[in-house]
């Protein structure tokens, strides 16, 4: 199925929309095609400001009014113990709220930005999608994620080179139990080496050690600004994965 036949047939729906490659431009497709795209943001301690701010930029150049709905993820024991099943749990409870409020504002139906890239098995928050009915427009329409990059650059959104961006929650090592503080010292970090030029980039939490994951071509960048990094990190040791991202 293309996508203009699926916006054919579905002409008013409520999108899960995150601000990243995907549900951007299943947004600006949707909203191309004449079809009602209602598009709401999930706001948790688990994702970041510039995100939110991202996706509302990117609603207000495709003059779409976002819905921001702001929910606590460190009140759900299940998510803060950070067992395996982590993200289904985090997953199934924020969908279940954007579900709960569209269809309160009259959408029946309720899509979602994965693509045919994204692997079920290796995503186990994509359970939820199927308990709460939620469609997939890209992967139905078997759109890649480079496909989508391609298109969103050809469309002018500014998402289109967008790295991809795991919440704030994966910085944690499995197991070890989910803190306000400690996301909050996640963010800070990161925000601090995006501003000093780093893209595509992970700060992981080892106890109250930062493992830094930078892309190859960056490495040197680290090197050079050394003292900045450890100035600015949130944390009492800094330490370099040689492993390129």
């Amino acid at each position: 199925m293309k996508l203009e036949e699926f916006f054919s047939k579905n002409k008013k729906v409520a999108l899960c929309f995150s601000g990243g490659v995907d549900s951007s431009y299943l947004l600006y497709a949707g909203l191309s095609f004449g079809a009602e795209v209602q598009p709401y943001f999930l706001k948790t301690e688990f994702q970041p400001e510039f995100e939110l701010e991202d996706a509302t930029k990117l609603a207000e150049e495709l003059g779409a009014k976002l819905i921001v709905k702001y929910e606590s993820v460190l009140s759900k024991e299940s998510v803060v113990l950070n067992d395996s099943l982590r993200c289904y749990y985090c997953k199934n409870n924020g969908l279940g709220e954007l579900v709960k409020l569209a269809h309160e504002d009259g959408y029946e139906i309720v899509i979602d930005g994965s693509n045919w890239d994204d692997d079920p098995d290796d995503r186990p928050g994509m359970k939820a999608l199927e308990e709460w009915q939620i469609l997939s427009p890209l992967r139905m329409a078997r759109m890649t994620k480079s496909e989508i990059r391609k298109r969103s650059k050809e469309a002018g959104l500014f998402t289109w080179d967008k790295p991809a961006y795991a919440c704030l929650a994966t910085r944690i090592p499995t197991g070890t139990r989910i803190k306000g503080e400690i996301l909050d010292r996640v963010e800070k970090s990161e925000k601090a080496l995006f501003e000093m030029g780093f893209t595509d980039f992970r700060v992981r939490v080892m106890g109250n050690i930062a493992k830094l994951q930078v892309l190859e071509n960056q490495m040197e960048l680290v090197i050079g600004l050394r003292k900045e990094i450890v100035k600015e990190i949130c944390f009492d040791e800094v330490v370099l994965d040689l492993a390129p991202r």
